[in-house]
């Protein structure tokens, strides 16, 4: 993937502000599904990024399989992988879970995973993990445009994520670039546009995006009719859906298709670190997950996430992964530190 920022410096620009946040973070989240790992040393340590629903079923299903406690520390993708670039060979983590890969994608260029057992990634096919095999996917979500149809008709949407950047789409979609979901998602416009192109795109963006908190929040604006499209991830509008429909009853979903950066299929991560100090424990709960048991519970809770291995199907309201047709994306490949650097650089943080 095209950069022109050397690894190095790439780590330290993504490293400096966040590393304090994720202090503060994580010193007020000790605790979760085992209790706390300061009074019990022998419990299995995740570094938890993903859904703290999800993840505590995870765990107490894998407790009541294998009596191996969990612990959970929660935080969001960008402060636990700074976090865990900051521990170094002195983290007690033994687990690191992502909502997105370009979390994951740092923490493998810090050289802190090890490699994941042959027989867990047996389970997850290849387009689900990075070619390294230094972590697997372990769930996915979609990017889609949600739209007012109010407001907009089917017919009048633009054809590709890379449109909204043109000047006839100002003040007209929505999106949350304060977000790991949204910074994934450019990712993916680096990793299919080069820099040049993501730069442009994000300058596009800059003038013609409404921001908002986060993905929910984009949501809810397109259904009161505030702009009528935004970017978010499929799961937030199903789960809406689901319940009582009270932030999307006025709305629908596009799927971009066409291997269009707006068709991007997010990975989220499961990877065991090198100096776990339970590593073969990490390693069984990370093929758990991947597992049938693990990917079930994924694929028939809360959630709406796509299970990614053991052949377990999604929710039949799900559109199937395969007929998304996504980019082809090597998820390792994906520059966090430089979409970071972009996206500031454009003003969208």
């Amino acid at each position: 993937m095209p950069s022109r920022l050397p690894s190095s410096a790439r780590l330290r620009h993504f490293l400096v502000v966040p590393v304090m946040l994720a202090g503060l973070a994580l010193a007020g989240c000790a605790g979760g599904a085992g209790g706390d790992d300061a009074a019990d040393p022998d419990a299995l340590v995740v570094y938890n990024a993903q859904h703290e629903q999800l993840t505590e079923e995870w765990a107490d299903a894998f407790t009541a399989e294998t009596g191996i406690d969990v612990v959970l520390r929660n935080g969001d993708d960008s402060e636990l992988a700074n976090q865990l670039v900051q521990e170094g060979k002195a983290s007690k983590a033994d687990v690191f879970l992502t909502e997105n890969s370009p979390a994951m994608s740092l923490v493998e260029e810090a050289d802190l995973f090890a490699a994941v057992d042959p027989s867990t990634l047996a389970l997850v096919p290849e387009q689900f993990r990075p070619a390294s095999g230094l972590w697997t996917g372990i769930a996915a979500r979609s990017t889609v445009l949600v739209y007012n149809p109010e407001l907009i008709s089917e017919s009048e949407l633009p054809a590709s994520l890379l449109d909204l950047a043109d000047a006839q789409w100002k003040g007209k979609w929505g999106a949350a670039p304060a977000k790991a979901d949204f910074q994934a998602i450019v990712s993916a416009v680096l990793a299919t546009q080069g820099e040049d192109g993501a730069r442009d795109w994000l300058h596009g963006m800059a003038e013609n995006a409404v921001e908002y908190r986060n993905n929910i929040v984009t949501m809810k604006a397109v259904n009161a009719g505030e702009v009528p499209m935004g970017i978010i991830y499929h799961y937030y509008w199903f789960r809406d859906q689901d319940a009582a429909a009270e932030d999307s009853a006025g709305t629908k979903l596009h799927y971009f298709g066409n291997q269009d950066p707006g068709a991007f299929v997010s990975i989220s991560g499961g990877g065991v670190l090198k100096n776990a100090p339970h590593a073969d424990e990490a390693q069984q709960f990370l093929a758990f997950i991947a597992g049938e048991h693990g990917q079930k519970i994924l694929g028939e809770g809360y959630s709406f996430e796509y299970p990614v291995a053991s052949d377990v199907a999604a929710k039949p309201e799900l559109p199937p992964l395969a007929e998304l047709d996504a980019p082809v994306i090597d998820p390792s490949t994906l520059n966090g530190p430089a979409v970071i650097e972009l996206m500031t650089e454009a003003g969208l943080l």
